[in-house]
């Protein structure tokens, strides 16, 4: 009977023991889980503190960056806002005399002689490879061009920027990147564009362009606001635009050969007083160069018929009314 009893309590005291080790563990787990967790939390905490803190920098040259382009955009419009109104200036398109000039008091006015065609070829979207050799050609047959150029920041380009204003030739705008999605997107876009490539030209070359042509022209149907809206505030800015009437047919994607150039550009100038003639100078225009000595020689052999650069006197061309 005794024996049994000590056995009872044997059983009990380990139930007790077992007892007291799971209630141990238990507190003990519940202990630890709490710590655990805010270790956890901790390096949670620690982990987005660090996000912040990168996403702040990150924030702050942000903000740095853009009070940089506004403070430039302000520079630019402050130094436009203070320039004599362009059409009050003496126009000075080249750095040099250019055929038929009038040179008075140190001023040039490029004077138009009287004929009956008149015939201005528009080099688009240069500098190139190929501008030297396209100066070189007019060189051979003393004629002047009209580049319409973007704004390339190469040190080559840069150089053949110079040496089409040294060889006395228009320099014209034909926006700043020629992106049409950018440049067409607002006035505001568009305007920004404009003051970095009028910018580009007057820094490099001391000119002060007074012509522009419109990517694609004013008639481009890519722009989803109304060309208007861009040819008054080219206006407002005192600036005249030139569209063609006459195509090269080099702007494709399909490369034409030097025949069908040269019938392009020259079978349609008997029917215009004024004749501008649409080419590129670009790099992916071989054909253009080669053609260009049999296109200017047609173009002398036209009886009455000259050919000029851009200046303030030539009636323009506009595809829109």
């Amino acid at each position: 009977m005794e024996k049994g009893q000590n056995s009872q309590g044997d059983a009990r005291r380990r139930r007790v023991q077992r007892l007291k080790k799971m209630i141990m563990l238990s507190v003990l787990i519940w202990m630890i889980l709490p710590v655990g967790l805010c270790i956890v939390l901790f390096g949670r905490i620690s982990a987005l503190n660090s996000q912040i803190e990168e996403t702040q920098d990150s924030q702050q040259q942000l903000l740095q960056q853009i009070a940089a382009a506004v403070a430039q955009q302000e520079q630019i419009t402050a130094t436009m806002a203070q320039q004599t109104p362009l059409l009050d200036r003496k126009e000075i398109v080249v750095s040099a005399p250019v055929a038929g000039a009038d040179v008075q008091n140190g001023d040039m006015a490029v004077v138009e002689p009287e004929a009956a065609h008149k015939v201005y070829l528009t080099f688009d979207d240069g500098p190139s490879k190929y501008t030297e050799e396209i100066l070189d050609i007019l060189d051979d047959y003393d004629v002047k061009a009209t580049f319409f150029v973007l704004g390339k920041e190469t040190e080559y380009s840069v150089k053949m920027l110079q040496e089409i204003a040294r060889r006395g030739h228009t320099i014209g705008m034909h926006s700043y990147s020629h992106k049409y999605a950018d440049v067409y997107r607002s006035v505001e876009d568009f305007s920004a564009d404009f003051y970095r490539i009028y910018s580009y030209i007057l820094e490099n070359t001391g000119i002060q362009s007074t012509c522009y042509r419109f990517p694609g022209g004013s008639s481009n149907t890519i722009s989803d606001i109304d060309m208007h809206v861009f040819t008054d505030f080219l206006a407002e800015q005192e600036i005249e635009y030139y569209d063609w009437n006459v195509s090269s047919g080099d702007g494709g994607s399909v490369l034409l050969d030097v025949d069908t150039l040269v019938q392009n550009a020259t079978s349609g100038i008997s029917g215009h007083e004024t004749s501008i003639i649409l080419m590129h100078d670009a790099a992916s225009r071989p054909t253009t160069v080669a053609a260009l000595p049999q296109i200017i020689e047609n173009i002398l052999a036209m009886d009455d018929t000259v050919i000029l650069p851009i200046t303030e006197d030539t009636t323009p061309i506009h595809h829109i009314k």
